[in-house]
């Protein structure tokens, strides 16, 4: 279910203050939200007032565009079929009432009719009122659960990363603590029906991302929150069983650095689409503006300038403890088995958020009985991933690959791709080849300068820790936080295959 690039689930960003920009225009348009309704409701409560004209006839008009506009408020603002189905019920009993109760008091007076319409209407206002207040107070209590929910190491989320040391002082260092921001959801993510996912994305207009297996669209909520909406179009579904199961590993896994799952939607019956379809599952997700890091590093000298060596350490370090939080400490151990910069979306601050995990694969016990051949990316897959051989070194595998790109601003597989002799670690050989004789700045992205070398030095070892051949000497992810922040030196192991010669271009 993961086979889309994450850079999919988002549009690409020109500025770094894009984020800010979204975010200004959300409480924009709720405001715009809020004074529209006011302004109905108001004229509503105007309308109605018998007083404002004279004639017996013009009152039972007025009364009746009164009546059309409640009827308006009603449908045109119920997010769903139900609340639409709901609201045209209630509105047909009340119109009912008019139509039966008016003729029958006409003999009482010729104020009589007016009357009870006037009442049917402000009925009709004070539920819609009360309806609306209702929803606003329950989303801010839902709020104030969450906010309440999440840790006070959380209150600094920009904190930056512990300085890299040097490998030949690391271990004499006083251990730099590192708070780890987690928190369990305790309750499941919204369930969505398929006729407000149509709602939300505006009946599927605005396509951001399309891949093998989904494709994402562009949606706002009713509150103005922008969101992604993945909807799953895999060849290889997963059943409905499945889907649930894992939507409920995923609810209740929450880091800092890991995209949470805001809701989702099954279709019964149709676990997957055709293609040219639209129902079958999906998955809804923050809408990142800033985009994926892939946008950043391999789109222009332009954009790599706006990722200093800072911003690119820290990114590393946030997807390290996202990954080390999954293979370690979950309730249920997760493998996300794509790890690359398409699946690293950055948010206004240009912290990393991990992409895609979760809904890759859960494991409990029996890791055999998987079949991951070929899953993944090519470039970033570990060897042992196409023969079934799954662990959580795969990832760590994926991780030190990432690295590599993040520290030379270029993809790795290039060069593998344009030469059928060459393998995927083509670029990691070459970078060890370039550090052995101290020409390792060649391979840094000038845009980053100017950098610390040791720090880079640092970073590259942990990166040719992760990618070893055999899985066996790859470091976990535990590990790797705590070379990246200086508690333990990045000392590599032996190769585990001969690394002939090479150049790169």
């Amino acid at each position: 279910m993961s086979g889309l690039d994450a850079s999919s689930v988002v549009a690409p960003a020109p500025a770094p203050r894009r984020g800010c920009c979204c975010a200004c225009a959300s409480v924009l348009w709720k405001v715009v939200k809020a004074l529209l309704h006011v302004a109905t409701v108001f004229t509503g409560f105007v309308l109605i007032v018998p007083t404002i004209v004279e004639s017996f006839a013009a009152r039972i008009a007025l009364q009746s565009v009164s009546f059309s506009v409640i009827a308006c408020l009603y449908i045109y603002t119920s997010s769903d079929r139900e609340g639409r189905i709901i609201s045209g019920a209630f509105l047909g009993v009340l119109a009912l009432v008019i139509v039966t109760a008016a003729p029958s008091v006409a003999s009482k007076g010729e104020m009589a009719p007016v009357i009870v319409m006037l009442v049917c209407n402000l009925i009709a206002l004070l539920v819609y009122c009360i309806w609306k207040i209702s929803a606003l107070v329950q989303a801010c209590l839902r709020r104030l659960r969450a906010r309440g929910k999440a840790p006070a190491a959380a209150a600094d989320p920009e904190a930056p990363l512990a300085t890299m040391l040097k490998p030949e002082v690391a271990a004499s260092t006083a251990p730099v603590q590192v708070q780890q921001t987690t928190f369990h959801i305790e309750d499941l993510p919204r369930k969505f029906s398929y006729d407000e996912i149509r709602a939300v994305t505006g009946d599927f207009g605005t396509v951001v991302g399309r891949g093998g297996s989904a494709e994402v669209f562009r949606g706002l909520l009713d509150d103005g929150t922008a969101v992604a909406v993945k909807r799953i179009t895999s060849y290889k579904p997963v059943g409905e069983e499945e889907f649930l199961r894992e939507i409920s590993i995923v609810a209740n896994v929450h880091q800092r650095s890991l995209v949470r799952l805001l809701g989702y939607c099954l279709v019964q019956g149709v676990p997957v689409p055709v293609p040219g379809t639209t129902r079958g599952q999906y998955l809804v997700y923050p809408f990142f503006e800033n985009g994926s890091l892939d946008w950043w590093l391999f789109n222009g000298e332009d954009r790599r300038r706006l990722l200093p060596w800072p911003t690119r350490r820290r990114i590393a370090a946030d997807v390290a403890r996202a990954l080390a939080y999954l293979h370690h400490e979950c309730h249920r151990q997760i493998l996300h088995l794509d790890i690359k910069p398409a699946n690293i979306l950055l948010d206004g601050g240009f912290r990393a958020h991990v992409s895609d995990f979760g809904i890759s694969m859960s494991i409990a016990q029996d890791l055999t009985s998987v079949d991951t051949c070929g899953r993944g990316t090519p470039g970033y897959m570990a060897p042992e991933i196409w023969f079934s051989s799954l662990s959580t070194k795969s990832d760590v595998y994926s991780y030190g690959m990432t690295l590599l790109e993040i520290v030379g601003g270029r993809r790795g597989y290039e060069q593998a791709r344009r030469d059928p002799s060459e393998t995927p670690d083509f670029f990691a050989r070459v970078v060890r080849e370039k550090m052995a004789r101290g020409e390792l700045m060649e391979l840094v992205d000038a845009t980053m300068a100017p950098v610390d070398e040791g720090e880079v030095e640092a970073l590259v070892r942990v990166a040719l820790c992760c990618v070893q051949h055999q899985r066996e000497l790859r470091p976990s992810m535990l590990t790797v936080v705590e070379m990246l922040e200086g508690r333990i030196a990045a000392d590599l192991p032996p190769e585990s295959r001969p690394s002939p010669g090479a150049k790169f271009t």
